[in-house]
């Protein structure tokens, strides 16, 4: 059920991504950020609640609340044009949570691959957090492009892995130096090619309320 709601955090990451790129209007991603956030209140509170207390189960779905009150801050700034800054500041949280959630998986579950995707999350709530928490705008194509990619590469790639049976274990080592290479060489290609450009439209269209995004995401 989880691996179904990761899907979806793909699409609305891309999306928002998109959207920070100009290429989507803020009010129609609106609304795709709460059919996503409902969606990943609404998981999580059901694996808890299967779980019986087992304490496992309960840590991996907390994670998804992290991810489904952002999508829904959103959707409702975006339609109400709520200033940012409340994002923002959420943003950060998550960023820091986040990378507990990475200890944990790289140590506790001995799950690299989700190690590394809750570094790339970390990274990507903390740019949220510059975006609409700082109102760092110069850096909203940076930040579009890498929620775009991020969209596919944390969230619908393993996702449907998981789904149809590919993501095996036996690859975890070989999957988590794959994701840490391409994050590395990714999202520093697009730092340098990014830097001296100015955003095409400030955030205001995004609503003043910034969009982050996402999962498990």
């Amino acid at each position: 059920m989880a691996n179904v709601g990761l899907l979806f955090v793909g699409a609305v990451l891309f999306l928002n991504g998109l959207m920070l790129l100009g290429k989507v209007d803020s009010r129609a991603a609106a609304v795709f950020n709460l059919f996503v956030g409902g969606l990943q209140v609404l998981t999580p509170t059901y694996l808890i609640i299967a779980a019986n207390q087992d304490p496992r189960p309960i840590l991996l779905a907390s994670g998804i609340f992290l991810f489904g009150f952002t999508y829904l801050y959103v959707g409702i700034g975006l339609l109400m044009g709520l200033d940012s800054t409340g994002v923002g500041y959420y943003s950060l949280f998550v960023a820091i949570v986040a990378l507990g959630y990475s200890f944990v998986s790289f140590r506790q579950f001995d799950d690299q691959p989700f190690g590394v995707i809750w570094l790339y999350w970390a990274f990507l709530w903390f740019l949220f957090f510059l975006l609409l928490g700082l109102k760092r705008e110069t850096l909203t194509p940076y930040v579009g492009w890498v929620t775009a990619i991020e969209g596919w590469v944390t969230g619908v790639i393993p996702a449907f892995l998981l789904l149809s049976g590919y993501w095996v274990k036996e690859n975890y080592h070989d999957i988590a130096i794959a994701l840490g290479a391409f994050g590395v060489l990714t999202f520093g290609g697009l730092w340098f090619a990014l830097r001296h450009r100015r955003p095409a439209r400030p955030t205001e269209e995004y609503g003043t309320p910034g969009h982050p995004a996402g999962s498990h995401g």
